[in-house]
């Protein structure tokens, strides 16, 4: 099936005779009374539902929804329930702060607010007159279950390039971007090229998927797209990422196919090790939004008894989509080089991606091998930022579009990265020291490294237990650059977006009272 009316999908993958089984960590936030267990069949029923029930609330095509709740799929099937009745779903992850949450809210002006009761008291003014909660006990708004779903809801079809969804991006040196997509650019860009069943990193029938991803982002929707057309036997949903509440629910099920949050793969790593581990018959490993340490790659690739597994790296950002892919192999991850190979993110995507490497003062292009801004040219390139049209233009280079990042393209065509150029100091790359960093120190649950405005780095490592042994942070040292004295941090200690991805901005000025090292002209 090649996906292409999302408000429908489930309906047309029902009817395809999709017979995928979805195991749930805990039940939707829309049917909390439904169990655990899904059938394809049962979801589209439930999109449907909720479609008619949106409609119910005074949703009208053309119509932005904003969908800020917990973490769970069912963010998807609230957005496809949106398209279905002609509206535009906006997905916000209910992490965002306060602030951010109610300023983002004001450049959408959605029509309608689907959310938590919780929520709901944190967004003041910037909530719109309808409001739906997914709770029943929300002053001012109506409960989703409690609005009629008898009254036929036809599906409201749309232009290819009308806007689709809106996603925001991760906001790890500010203010997200609220992000927006057609039918044309995540659908038939994206998610048509992935629904196809390649070898081996393609999905088989007989594969069991575990995806433990932040659902309200724009990789989930295109994942949704993507494992109905191609559908798996499987698929297994995890919301939170402790590992104690995970394993009952991996062995119960385990996988064959795993695509997570690069966060989520650091704090479910204890699995690993347990005896007769859920991640044995894994024969392929997904990583997108951030950058995975070598050190993580090695444990799951170990971890895995089938005979090549495979570890596939994307790069790539909300408003493009994937731009690169990486393999790695069990050798790979072992080699005495791992860790200064990890950069190297792969090469464009033939035929649909094109690369290149600027300086980020003159926009001239850099030789290859040279450090640069690198900017891409892609279809799947979004249709722009809500309420901030000058700035997608600022980022656009004539046929160009600024990544903001900042990295190397190689003689052989591979690309590295460096760093966000609004994080990095001149002369360093901050990822690279990290990678350096946690395969140095196997008790750092992640190694942090902040450019600082003035002065060295500060390198921030986050442990179980908040300690750091002096002793074993000097050897780790030994080599390079001048750091500062490390801050230590717990987990919980950081300041994280809703795909897990640090602050790095907000962690900045919590440690230093001052700003990245970059000039944030490309973010």
């Amino acid at each position: 099936m090649r996906p292409h009316d999302m408000g429908t999908l489930f309906d047309e993958a029902a009817a395809g005779g999709a017979r995928t089984v979805f195991h749930l960590d805990r039940p939707f936030d829309i049917a909390p009374e439904a169990g655990t267990r899904w059938t394809v069949a049962e979801l589209a029923d439930l999109v449907r539902v909720t479609a008619a029930r949106l409609a119910g609330a005074g949703v009208r095509p053309g119509d932005r929804v904003a969908i800020v709740k917990d973490n769970h799929w069912d963010y998807d099937l609230l957005a496809c329930a949106a398209v279905r009745v002609g509206a535009v779903p906006a997905l916000l992850s209910a992490r965002l702060d306060p602030e951010d949450l109610r300023t983002l809210l004001t450049r959408l002006r959605p029509a309608a607010l689907v959310t938590t009761s919780a929520v709901l008291a944190r967004c003041g003014d910037a909530s719109p007159p309808v409001r739906v909660t997914v709770d029943p006990a929300a002053p001012g708004a109506v409960h989703l279950a409690a609005l009629d779903a008898s009254r036929p809801c036809p599906p409201v079809r749309r232009p290819d390039d009308d806007p689709l969804v809106i996603h925001h991006t991760s906001g790890t040196t500010g203010l997200p971007k609220l992000v927006v997509h057609s039918t044309r650019t995540l659908v038939h860009t994206l998610a048509r090229f992935e629904a196809v069943r390649y070898p081996a990193v393609g999905i088989r029938r007989d594969d069991v998927l575990l995806n433990a991803g932040a659902y309200a982002h724009g990789r989930t929707f295109c994942w949704t797209a993507v494992v109905l057309s191609a559908p798996p036997a499987e698929v297994v949903l995890l919301t939170g990422d402790d590992p104690d509440t995970a394993d009952p629910l991996l062995r119960a099920h385990p996988p064959t196919v795993v695509e997570a949050l690069p966060a989520s793969y650091v704090r479910l790593r204890p699995l690993t090790t347990r005896l007769d581990n859920p991640f044995r018959r894994v024969r392929l490993y997904i990583s997108t939004y951030d950058a995975v340490h070598p050190p993580a790659l090695r444990a799951y690739l170990t971890a895995s008894r089938h005979a090549r597994p495979l570890w596939m790296q994307g790069w790539g950002q909300t408003e493009t989509g994937p731009l690169t892919f990486r393999f790695h192999t069990r050798r790979s991850a072992l080699a005495p080089d791992a860790e200064s190979t990890a950069r190297r993110l792969g090469r464009p995507v033939p035929g649909r991606t094109r690369l290149r490497a600027v300086d980020p003062d003159t926009l001239r292009p850099v030789p290859r091998g040279r450090p640069g801004l690198l900017l891409v040219r892609t279809a799947a390139l979004a249709l722009g930022y809500v309420a901030e049209d000058g700035r997608w233009d600022a980022k656009r280079v004539g046929a160009w579009w600024s990544t903001g990042d900042m990295g190397v393209h190689h003689r052989d065509g591979g690309v590295s990265v460096l760093d966000r150029e609004a994080d990095g100091p001149a002369g360093l790359s901050c990822l690279r020291t990290e990678d350096i960093l946690e395969e140095r120190l196997p008790q750092a649950l992640e190694c942090v490294v902040l450019g600082a405005v003035d002065g060295d780095p500060l390198p921030v490592v986050v442990t179980a237990d908040g300690r750091l042994d002096p002793d074993a942070w000097e050897e780790a040292t030994n080599g390079l650059p001048t750091l500062r004295e490390p801050a230590v941090l717990t987990w919980d200690d950081v300041p994280r977006t809703g795909t897990g991805k640090v602050r790095r901005a907000v962690l900045a000025r919590r440690l230093t009272g001052a700003g990245l090292a970059g000039t944030g002209r490309w973010t």
